[in-house]
């Protein structure tokens, strides 16, 4: 469908732009803004910190755009007072940051425990909540301890013990006061990017086997740390656990059939592939997913699927396994049917779609109708589970002051998140800006700038300077 007759197929369905529907927040609703630990913190070696897989790829590696790594970055880790009083001026209702695993605990595992690591995070969650500001917390922003890696990482299923046991020190640690908490975010990030793409650590290829092994895992530790909250300290501490999902939104090429079904396999196999098993009636891989790897894996001569199955203990442990779904989204795109070479053994031919912007759209970038769709698609798909959204925002090359596109940008966003939320009855109830400064943007490394806040990396204070987003997003959670 063009982008002329999507408009008007849009007005039928009553999908608003910002110049018709004016922002107004709803009753409960909140926002804040996001960002990682190795993206920000910096202080890699310092104070008994570990070493994880990005300190390791990034020094190790030449796939950073800029040749760069996150040593330094922005360091909070000695500056995380000034961040606070730049999330003061914002006027934030939360803040989502998340822990180093290794700053906790340097090897990965529970027999040795950091103290200065533990000292810096209770500093930033006690001045935050002095500040009026929740603490969203996220155990895990893709920094893997290195040892653990060693041992096959998010491939080996003891990752998910490891994982579990680092997620029980975390609540017992700061979960008096954090109320919020994310177990992983974006599991597609950690298992498709770097094993099917080779885009970030821990630089391992293994496209069609070792993306649905480590998917695997990752949603089993995930589950294994919700029910460990939920036996010992839900009770006690009265806060939520979810885990946070990206996802782009699916709109068919042509009204054809083969597009739409297209399409809803981008949906099921990229999207249902994590919500799924948690958030479903039923459980279990999307049944599209799980019936098309199979039958690919039998006709390429594998002796069984290539997606890992789960046991029905393991069904049972991962159903209804969150108390919200964290929502990040960044893109919409055009999805058609392709077909590839049957002896072709990656995600991409196992889906058989392909992805693309359509030259009719005014904005590539600014696509809020896609967010409106994809958070009614989830109601629908998954009877309307709570849904904060924990990552939306548009990034440049230039980190300028003056970032008006990205102010139209959060406009028509937020816009559209509330529309979802008031017109369509769309469960959501939290909007996350990423980010809140300039930070190293994994294998892009600083030339991507998503911040509110410009961030001066040549100088050894890193400044941080208030863009004319951060003024438009106060004016707007203040109204």
């Amino acid at each position: 469908m063009n982008y002329i007759l999507w408009m008007l197929f849009s007005i039928f369905l009553s999908v608003p732009s910002s110049a018709n529907f004016n922002f107004t927040r709803p009753s409960g609703f909140k926002f804040g803004v996001a960002t990682a630990a190795y993206q920000i913190e910096g202080g890699w070696n310092v104070d008994g910190k570990g070493e994880n897989i990005w300190d390791r790829f990034t020094h190790t590696s030449k796939k950073i755009k800029d040749g760069t790594n996150g040593d330094v970055a922005c360091d909070s880790y000695h500056l995380w007072r000034k961040d606070v009083e730049l999330l003061e001026y914002l006027g934030v209702d939360f803040y989502r940051f998340s822990l180093s695993w290794t700053r906790i605990l340097p090897n990965g595992f529970h027999n040795k425990i950091n103290k200065p690591g533990i000292a810096y995070y209770n500093n930033l969650i006690d001045l935050l909540i002095s500040k009026g500001i929740e603490p969203m917390v996220t155990l895990y922003h893709w920094d893997l301890p290195q040892p653990i890696q060693d041992l096959g990482g998010w491939i080996n299923p003891k990752t998910a013990d490891y994982f579990a046991e680092y997620a029980r020190l975390a609540f017992a640690l700061f979960g008096n006061r954090v109320k919020t908490w994310i177990t992983i975010n974006e599991p597609a990030s950690i298992c498709v990017a770097p094993y099917e793409y080779n885009d970030g650590a821990p630089g391992i290829i293994s496209p069609g086997i070792g993306s649905y092994l480590c998917g695997k895992t990752v949603l089993i530790a995930h589950a294994k740390a919700y029910r460990i909250y939920q036996a010992e300290f839900a009770h006690s501490q009265q806060g939520k656990v979810g885990i946070t999902i990206d996802s782009g939104w699916a709109e068919p090429r042509h009204g054809n059939m083969d597009d739409q079904d297209a399409a809803d396999r981008e949906m099921q196999m990229s999207f249902g592939w994590f919500v799924h098993p948690i958030f479903s009636a039923t459980g279990d891989y999307p049944l599209v997913m799980s019936h098309r790897i199979s039958t690919i894996s039998l006709m390429q001569n594998f002796t069984e699927s290539r997606l890992p199955a789960f046991s029905d203990d393991e069904k049972k442990l991962l159903k209804g396994s969150a108390d919200f779904l964290g929502l990040n989204h960044y893109h919409t795109w055009m999805v058609s049917n392709k077909q590839y070479p049957l002896n072709q053994v990656s995600f991409d031919a196992d889906k058989s779609i392909r992805k693309e912007t359509n030259s009719s759209w005014p904005d590539k970038e600014i696509l809020p109708w896609g967010l409106i769709k994809l958070l009614t698609w989830i109601k629908t798909e998954y009877n309307n589970p709570l849904v904060y959204i924990t990552e939306n925002g548009i990034g440049d090359t230039t980190g300028n002051i003056s970032d008006t596109k990205r102010i139209q940008f959060l406009e028509e966003y937020i816009n559209a998140t509330v529309y979802a939320a008031k017109v369509e009855g769309c469960n959501v109830a939290k909007y996350t800006v990423w980010s809140l400064m300039d930070n190293m943007e994994w294998t892009s490394g600083y030339t991507i700038k998503f911040g509110l806040y410009q961030v001066d990396f040549k100088n050894p204070a890193k400044t941080r300077n208030p863009k004319t987003s951060a003024a438009f997003f106060k004016g707007l959670i203040m109204k």
